[in-house]
């Protein structure tokens, strides 16, 4: 298909409306382009489908992710917007709405909106819980409506404060696919009362995502971080540069041996990922002139907080491969068997495969990044992918029962300091009992889990690779097109890669970690 053929159809298609038709367009016009300068075995690799630059643009003349201190901005103003310093929580609001239109992401649409309970605590003291309600909801509508991008990411707690209770009641009421939610735990200040109402706004909404705080927070230094897009963890005031994705099934095919596999074919695959991540990255940080914007001149962001991701897919096909088993399916998966996610030695080969990933990003040195290294991540899938599991997560239609899922993936955590999220899926009968959702949530936590997210059978909010969409959208989408982006990736998602298979499991108190008679 020539490029004018590709433009005249995104031009003339009936389920796109004016402005994702011109996302659309800006897309091909960015492919068009010439690609960075890469070696002929990286571009081997990546035709071949064992490095994935994320379609983020042959030519990156933004950041993948951006995380701007929204927090400075108010106390501030901004000379380039024409803002003064936010006075109250009118202000305050306004100022974020605006601003929210100048910050780039792979999306263009922002993919941080803060830390907003922290933001907006100081414009709200002298307010009733009446007033921040009204205020905070037709702000939460207006996010929805005006950038309609489930990629878009808030974060509230660990503190208990009104801001925090407010959104996560507006959340529980409105059920918007935008944005996405992230509450903070941490079991030193957060009060299992609020860990409680999290919980049961799971049930209602399959949001939020719950984060272990005190394990972040240890990965950053003081400025502290955000988590962004699906489960993105990154740098407060920096960012995200690239992410560029290895898939573990592959380099597992190419391996003649678990011993070959870890010896040669792991590093050398590694070794090619990262010539793409520095290929990349020159190109922003020398070309674009991304960082002479104002968030850069303005102090909300700075060049030395940015960081590659370095991705990973597939851990669960590579582990199988190398074990010399077949794959696994739903028809299997309660018997006893060798397959990862059910099999002791099968978990632990993929704990050490992420032991050894660790180990290459933690002592490869790049050319742009925090502390001038990279940061490992679980990459949760794309729609175009076919028969490869997202991440290190057990593949959809086998999943064990909670508590042995949990077990399973656990070890893993420890080392993607830039996210990594498994979705467990519940039967609905969890809405009867939230309390048992609360208790999985402080088990797979105290485990270990970075990221707790859990998707509700009967909901129709649903997560797909950890974004949301509606699965009445779904339904329309063919014949009338969404208002949201992301509608689209998600259908293609739903046929490709078998998200709408998850099985969804009952958690009784028996099985519990966290349980005592």
């Amino acid at each position: 298909m020539t490029l004018q053929t590709r433009l005249t159809q995104i031009t003339r298609d009936a389920t796109l409306s004016p402005k994702q038709k011109s996302n659309f367009l800006a897309l091909e016009a960015d492919a068009s382009l010439p690609y960075v300068a890469v070696s002929p075995a990286v571009e081997q690799a990546m035709q071949a489908g064992v490095i994935c630059d994320m379609f983020e643009g042959n030519a990156p003349f933004k950041p993948r992710y951006v995380l701007p201190n929204y927090a400075k901005y108010l106390k501030q103003g901004s000379k380039y917007l024409e803002l003064n310093a936010a006075q109250d929580l009118d202000e305050a609001l306004n100022a974020l709405t605006i601003i929210y239109h100048h910050v780039p992401s792979v999306t263009n649409i922002p993919v941080y909106l803060g830390q907003l309970d922290d933001v907006l605590m100081p414009f709200c003291q002298d307010l009733d819980s009446d007033t921040i309600y009204r205020k905070l909801k037709l702000f939460w509508i207006m996010l929805d409506r005006t950038l309609p991008d489930a990629f878009m990411h808030v974060n509230i707690g660990p503190t208990d404060n009104i801001v925090c209770r407010t959104i996560l009641k507006i959340d529980a009421e409105l059920k918007q696919i935008a944005p996405n939610l992230t509450f903070m735990y941490d079991p030193s200040i957060t009060p299992d009362e609020l860990l409680q109402v999290a919980a049961a706004n799971i049930c209602e909404c399959s949001k939020p995502h719950i984060a272990n705080y005190p394990i972040h927070a240890d990965s950053y230094d003081d400025k502290g971080f955000g988590i962004v897009s699906c489960y993105n963890s990154l740098p407060l005031a920096g960012g995200a540069n690239t992410l560029v994705r290895l898939n573990l099934k592959e380099v597992a095919l190419k391996a003649k041996d678990i011993t070959d596999f870890f010896e040669n074919t792991l590093p050398h695959y590694c070794q090619l990922t990262y010539e793409l991540i520095n290929s990349r990255c020159k190109f922003l940080h020398q070309q674009s002139n991304f960082f002479s914007s104002f968030l850069v001149k303005e102090g909300l962001i700075e060049e030395s907080r940015f960081a590659p991701m370095f991705g990973i897919y597939g851990m669960a096909e590579a582990v199988n491969i190398l074990r010399g088993h077949p794959e696994l399916t739903a028809s299997n998966s309660e018997k006893p068997s060798p397959y990862y996610g059910h099999d002791h030695s099968a978990n632990v080969l993929g704990h050490k495969i992420s032991k050894a990933l660790d180990t290459i990003v933690k002592t490869t040195a790049v050319d742009y990044g925090y502390n001038d290294r990279a940061l490992l991540h679980s990459q949760g899938g794309i729609s175009l992918d076919k028969d490869v599991t997202p991440g290190v997560r057990i593949p959809y239609g086998t999943e064990p029962n909670p508590i042995a899922h949990i077990q399973a993936l656990a070890a893993h955590h420890q080392y993607y300091t830039s996210g990594i999220s498994d979705i467990l899926t519940l039967d609905e009968t969890v809405k009867s009992n939230p309390q048992a959702m609360f208790q999985l949530c402080k088990g797979a936590l105290q485990l270990g889990f970075r990221e707790f997210t859990v998707n509700v059978a009967s909901n129709d909010l649903v997560r797909v690779t950890g974004y949301m969409i509606k699965l009445s959208d779904i339904k329309k989408f063919k014949e009338n097109g969404s208002r949201t982006n992301t509608t689209g990736l998600g259908a293609e998602a739903a046929e490709n890669t078998k998200i709408l298979l998850r099985q969804p499991r009952v958690v009784a108190q028996e099985f519990n970690p966290s349980y005592t008679d």
